[in-house]
């Protein structure tokens, strides 16, 4: 996990506070990609949630169950055919969805399980990450997107724009959404200036026969 996620000022990241702030109490959920738990925890511990965990790092799972939090050792990227339709109330894939091979399989997977999403990723978008490749033509490293392009683990590049794009293709409806900047919320042209984006989703019903879809919204940068 980057290391440059914004937080206040007790440590606590900003996107984990909304997530929490989101997810009401006794929901079922299940974290896609869930670390070593933190999150989980966390959503434990305030709001009493019926919580599982996936992780693909072995070490990362130990150190989850050793928080009190069930989590399984396996890739959420083959799949969650083992579960039923409905199984949870929320799915979260915090700072995941880059890394997924199958980026579309994994968030209609999410959406069959669960009944709302939880999605959150850095933006590629950022005016640093920008400037860099405008200036230095070399792929951007700043606090967001900490890695080389060598030992990155985000497979996919997007930005805030890409991805309500991408949930207007998908049937997916963005139900709340939240940005982060350099060291708080952030609320203004967040394609330009969000470090992050965290999006609540949920699946739109199929449209009725012979409706027109909705004209594309303007949004900012």
């Amino acid at each position: 996990m980057p290391s440059g996620v914004a937080r206040n000022a007790q440590g606590v990241r900003w996107d984990h506070l909304f997530i929490v702030d989101v997810v009401p109490e006794g929901a079922r959920v299940l974290d896609l990609g869930c670390g070593k738990g933190i999150l989980l925890r966390m959503l434990i511990d305030a709001k009493r949630v019926r919580g599982t965990g996936i992780e693909l790092a072995e070490d990362k799972v130990y150190e989850a169950v050793a928080k009190g939090v069930t989590v399984y050792h396996g890739d959420f990227d083959e799949g969650l055919s083992y579960y039923p339709d409905n199984s949870f109330d929320y799915v979260i894939l915090s700072q995941t969805l880059q890394e997924a091979r199958e980026t579309v399989a994994v968030l209609h997977e999410a959406l069959r399980v669960g009944r709302y999403v939880v999605a959150s990723f850095p933006n590629f978008g950022h005016w640093k990450s920008r400037l860099q490749l405008l200036l230095l033509g070399r792929a951007p490293v700043t606090r967001s997107l900490p890695y080389q392009w060598y030992n990155t683990p985000n497979i996919h590049s997007l930005t805030i724009k890409d991805f309500r794009k991408f949930t207007r293709e998908q049937g997916i409806s963005i139900v709340r959404q939240f940005y982060v900047g350099k060291n708080r919320p952030l609320h203004f042209w967040p394609n330009l200036f969000a470090n992050y984006g965290v999006f609540l989703l949920e699946k739109l019903p199929a449209p009725a026969a012979g409706t027109r879809p909705a004209p594309e919204p303007t949004v900012d940068e």
